[in-house]
């Protein structure tokens, strides 16, 4: 069935201006349709091997995030931090991890609940379990820092280790406000279990 039809048209591969016999011509040639079909499928292979690189270079991190379970080197790469970052936030009680024969594992539902806006990750005294308080580590009104010692003043009262302390802050379940460096315990609790 031919056409009539004439349309000034310019081809979609070469540019060039050709005149067409149909209304929906892309092409001056069957050469630029070709060459244009085959440049399609050569960005669409490059397309999809970038996407294969990506999903294989983003494996191993997927791979972490569907852990429940983390050793300190995986906490790490998920986290882009040092291992002593890791294991000062361990020390300091900010992050919660098990010792298991040689390996220490950190649960990664700690690390979801320890990114959480504005709430920072508690211990409850009575019940033993986490609970996550607005601003601070302990429930407010439990007791105020006028009244209290900080960890360094209680070593140097009492001439006590840092470890023989935080082992009798854990024992006793004593509370523990911490405001910016220094971390804030119950004079009165203190006293009567030192002298």
């Amino acid at each position: 069935m031919s056409s009539n039809i004439q349309v000034q048209r310019i081809c979609q591969h070469c540019g060039k201006e050709f005149t067409a016999r149909t209304t929906v011509t892309q092409y001056c040639s069957d050469a630029c349709a070709k060459r244009a079909y085959k440049a399609k499928k050569r960005l669409e292979r490059v397309e999809g091997s970038n996407k294969e690189t990506q999903r294989v270079r983003n494996k191993p991190m997927e791979d972490l995030k569907a852990k429940d379970f983390l050793t300190i080197s995986e906490t790490c790469e998920l986290l882009s931090l040092s291992r002593w970052t890791i294991w000062r936030a361990i020390k300091n009680e900010e992050l919660k991890a098990a010792k298991i024969g040689r390996r220490t594992l950190i649960r990664r539902s700690d690390l979801d609940i320890l990114f959480e806006p504005d709430t920072e990750n508690t211990l409850d005294n009575k019940t033993g379990q986490r609970n996550l308080n607005q601003r601070g580590k302990t429930e407010s009104g439990s007791f105020d820092i006028v009244d209290s010692y900080t960890l360094t003043e209680v070593q140097e009262k009492y001439r006590i280790s840092e470890s023989a302390l935080q082992n009798l802050i854990r024992r006793n379940n004593i509370p523990k406000i911490k405001k910016g460096w220094y971390a804030y315990v119950p004079k009165n609790i203190i006293d009567n279990l030192l002298t």
